[in-house]
């Protein structure tokens, strides 16, 4: 090999080097970058928490963004929100934004209680709906879920999308676990929740044995919106989460 290209691969190499130590991937900048992550998700956490420390006393509402204002469980979702308020004066916590968030919101404002709206960042932008009474903004989608589900006398579920099944998969582990209480879950809309039930007791129990059958009483599957406040008032668990290990 020509000692002139030994010398010029040499060089590439010690280019390369250095190229590499003044890139993002550098172990200096990544120790600054989890730093400053660290900094930010406590503060998100913080500002989550004294948000919740001002409302002891609430019922969660999941749902889809997309669904519309003239269907079925969007008026739903209304109605159900207004009678949680009106009946058992608690508020109704949301994720702030547009379809199922915007009714249980609504009918919260509509009853003339509170209605809390925990947003979320997206690269697409989110809307925050206008009856919420107050919002609390977050960067971090697990950050957000953990206050979403951190405590509330019951969750509720209308139909919904990836992000409704990931929140409510994240609380159905949690009560399986024994991580917390056996919380009212709650989920409205046979039309879509039948479905879900039929491939978790087929495909889980029946088939593949991932889950077992007395796990498949952790939540409820209703059209009734009186039965859903009924359930609700009948446990009232004040403060379950202050006891949690």
């Amino acid at each position: 090999m020509n000692p002139n290209d030994q010398e010029a691969r040499h060089e590439a190499r010690h280019d390369s080097t250095e190229s590499s130590a003044d890139s993002p991937l550098s172990a200096q900048k990544i120790n600054k970058n989890i730093y400053d992550h660290i900094k930010e998700i406590g503060k998100e956490f913080k500002a989550g928490f004294e948000t919740l420390e001002r409302y002891p006393n609430t019922v969660t509402i999941f749902g889809s963004a997309r669904t519309k204002p003239d269907s079925f469980h969007y008026k739903e979702a209304t109605k159900l929100a207004g009678k949680i308020v009106k009946e058992l004066n608690l508020t109704i916590v949301t994720g702030g934004g547009p379809g199922i968030m915007e009714a249980a919101a609504k009918g919260a404002s509509e009853a003339g209680g509170k209605a809390l709206g925990l947003t979320i960042q997206l690269p697409r932008g989110q809307i925050t709906n206008k009856y919420v009474t107050e919002a609390c903004d977050f960067k971090y989608f697990f950050i957000r879920k953990a206050i979403l589900t951190f405590s509330a006398h019951a969750f509720v579920f209308f139909p919904g999308g990836y992000g409704t099944l990931d929140e409510l998969a994240n609380l159905l582990n949690l009560i399986q676990g024994e991580k917390i209480p056996r919380v009212p879950i709650i989920l409205v809309g046979t039309d879509y929740w039948t479905k879900f039930d039929d491939f978790l007791r087929t495909a889980m129990v029946d088939t593949h044995h991932t889950i077992n059958e007395n796990e498949m009483g952790i939540f409820t599957i209703t059209d009734d919106l009186d039965k859903v406040i009924e359930i609700i008032k009948s446990v009232r668990a004040l403060g379950w989460w202050n006891v949690m290990d």
